[in-house]
């Protein structure tokens, strides 16, 4: 038989297999027997390779096939701790990692000898500072929620924790940044899964999401139950009722949860069986247009007692936001603010091709939002919140400066709590006890030790951003605009925020007179209906107007 240098692990396994059988009995040596039984099981092993159908590689090398798929296993800790640059995104950065971990721990954030980033090259940007610069002494920095409607507005801080459902987080991750909320004095958004017993053991302020599931608040069948809900939502805990309509990691999919998964704990949070898979359906059963979109808004604002009710979005159409924009104008009922998650969101497991190729970009996403809001002359009464990879003070004021009144970060304050970015959140073994169900690893997170720490991230990074605000020359960071920052669009060129990211006018879409240069936003604000989200027509190549066409 001709022998292939492929077999040769195997081949030697064998060989030593008898040899050291041999020696051992020969000899009565314990070394010899122990080298005996280690490649008696490697022989064993590379009969089962050789025999077994599944995996191609491993009939052709028999034994050594395995170190393969045991590097493979281990390529993102490599990578991580080897390979990986300080800037390079897959999704976050060591650097942006290393400055959650140092303002988390309260240590040294500084770095010596100038930056590392490349400042000629596109897509870098900057704040212009001011000649007279300001000192913030007070970096709590608080916004109102609540418009005219809402009869319990909310003092929020800017930077808050985003949504992240218990059941996707362990028992201890959920009640460190609860806990961590409460000493900072500011708010968790609970994710579409309901209000957990460790949301509400913390005593942290609560934003309570609504989502397709109705977790918490739906009847057997899966239907809205409004009785259910204003139980939940009038509890004083609870400080704000967000909708969601998609989230960025993946807009437009819904998910199902197996009965296999389902704990009692994650059962008494949803209000759900224990032996039924737990679905979530891609769309809202409680509406489905754009008018009864907003008729649900108000009639969730009056079972919460008048608290602030909003929706979470990732930008799809943009017409469709259009739709509902003119549905508030129809039915005079506006919600208290509108959350912009950009589709670089990812706690959430996702698709590959969602996670990658659906769904807008916060920046666009909110900048679209806001001209919007500012086209229909509602931006006064509406505010927005941003989310998608927002880590560090620059990261808060670029986005104050385009448009958004507040942000949530959910991976953030995970790191803030000791993620690592181990990318296992789907597998139930993260390597840390944030991501997981499993009570071995999650007692590994030390609630009290971690929940200093996010109150701790929150505090030096709302000093960080309080020390930006001050070197433009502000007293509040809600005061940068998009002239304090300039964006490098080319290697030889950069141009400033006004021209990037404008503030259109106010009240432009509901103008008698058309302004020439924005005939984009005319042509689909015409094709959005309060009525429907379907279009009126599909334009095949550029959109021309009927009075146009004639």
């Amino acid at each position: 038989m001709k022998l292939y240098p492929r077999y040769a692990i195997f081949i030697i396994c064998c060989l030593t297999t008898i040899f050291a059988t041999v020696f051992a009995i020969a000899f009565s040596n314990v070394w010899w027997a122990a080298l005996a039984v280690v490649t008696a099981a490697l022989t064993v092993l590379g009969i089962l390779d050789l025999r077994q159908k599944k995996h191609s590689i491993l009939r052709n090398y028999p034994v050594i096939g395995h170190m393969r798929f045991l590097l493979e296993s281990i390529r993102p800790e490599i990578r991580q701790y080897m390979i990986e640059g300080d800037r390079d995104e897959e999704p976050f950065s060591r650097e942006a990692r290393a400055l959650v971990y140092q303002r988390a721990k309260g240590v040294e954030d500084k770095r010596p000898f100038g930056t590392t980033q490349n400042v000629y090259s596109s897509g870098y940007a900057w704040i212009t500072h001011s000649a007279a610069p300001v000192v913030i002494k007070d970096t709590d920095f608080r916004i109102s929620i609540g418009g005219p409607d809402c009869t319990q507005p909310y003092a929020s801080s800017i930077y808050n924790i985003s949504a992240m459902s218990f059941g996707s987080l362990s028992a201890n991750a959920v009640l460190a940044m609860n806990t961590g909320a409460k000493l900072g004095g500011f708010a968790q958004d609970t994710g579409e899964g309901g209000i957990s017993r460790y949301h509400r053991q913390g005593g942290g302020d609560l934003i309570y999401q609504v989502a397709s599931g109705y977790f918490g608040c739906r009847n057997q069948d899966g239907s809205f139950s409004a009785e259910k809900f204003a139980e939940q939502a009038r509890d004083p805990q609870i400080k704000m009722i967000e909708l969601k309509l998609s989230q960025g990691a993946k807009p437009g999919h819904g998910g199902m949860l197996p009965a296999s998964k389902i704990s009692p704990e994650i059962a008494e949070a949803r209000g759900i069986p224990m032996n039924i898979d737990c679905i979530s359906p891609p769309a809202h059963s409680a509406f489905s247009t754009p008018t009864e979109m907003m008729e649900f808004i108000g009639k969730l604002r009056d079972l919460s007692g008048g608290k602030p009710v909003g929706f979470k979005l990732c930008i799809g159409h943009r017409r469709e936001f259009m739709c509902m924009v003119k549905a508030m104008l129809a039915t005079g009922i506006k919600p208290d603010f509108i959350v912009v998650d950009g589709k670089e969101g990812g706690t959430g497991a996702a698709p590959l091709e969602f996670a990658n190729r659906v769904g807008m970009p916060m920046l666009e996403g909110l900048t679209f939002v806001h001209n919007t809001l500012r086209g229909a002359g509602l931006r006064g009464d509406i505010r927005i919140g941003a989310a998608g990879k927002i880590t560090s003070a620059f990261d808060i004021a670029r986005v104050l400066a385009l448009g958004a009144d507040w942000c949530n970060s959910a991976r953030a304050y995970m790191f803030a709590v000791g993620c690592i970015q181990a990318q296992a959140c789907h597998t139930n073994k993260c390597p840390v006890g944030i991501a997981t169900q499993d009570r071995k690893r999650q007692r590994a997170l030390v609630v009290e030790d971690k929940s200093q720490r996010v109150a701790r991230f929150h505090k030096n990074t709302m000093h960080a951003l309080g020390e930006l605000a001050g070197a433009a020359g502000l007293t509040h960071p809600g005061d940068f605009m998009p002239y304090h920052f300039m964006f490098r669009t080319k290697d030889s060129e950069f141009r400033d925020g006004n021209e990037v990211y404008a503030y259109l006018p106010d009240g432009f879409l509901l103008a008698s007179e058309e302004i020439p240069e924005l005939s984009e936003w005319h042509n689909r604000w015409d094709r959005a209906s309060a009525e429907t989200f379907a279009p009126s027509e599909i334009p095949f190549g550029p959109f021309r107007r009927k009075s146009q066409a004639a």
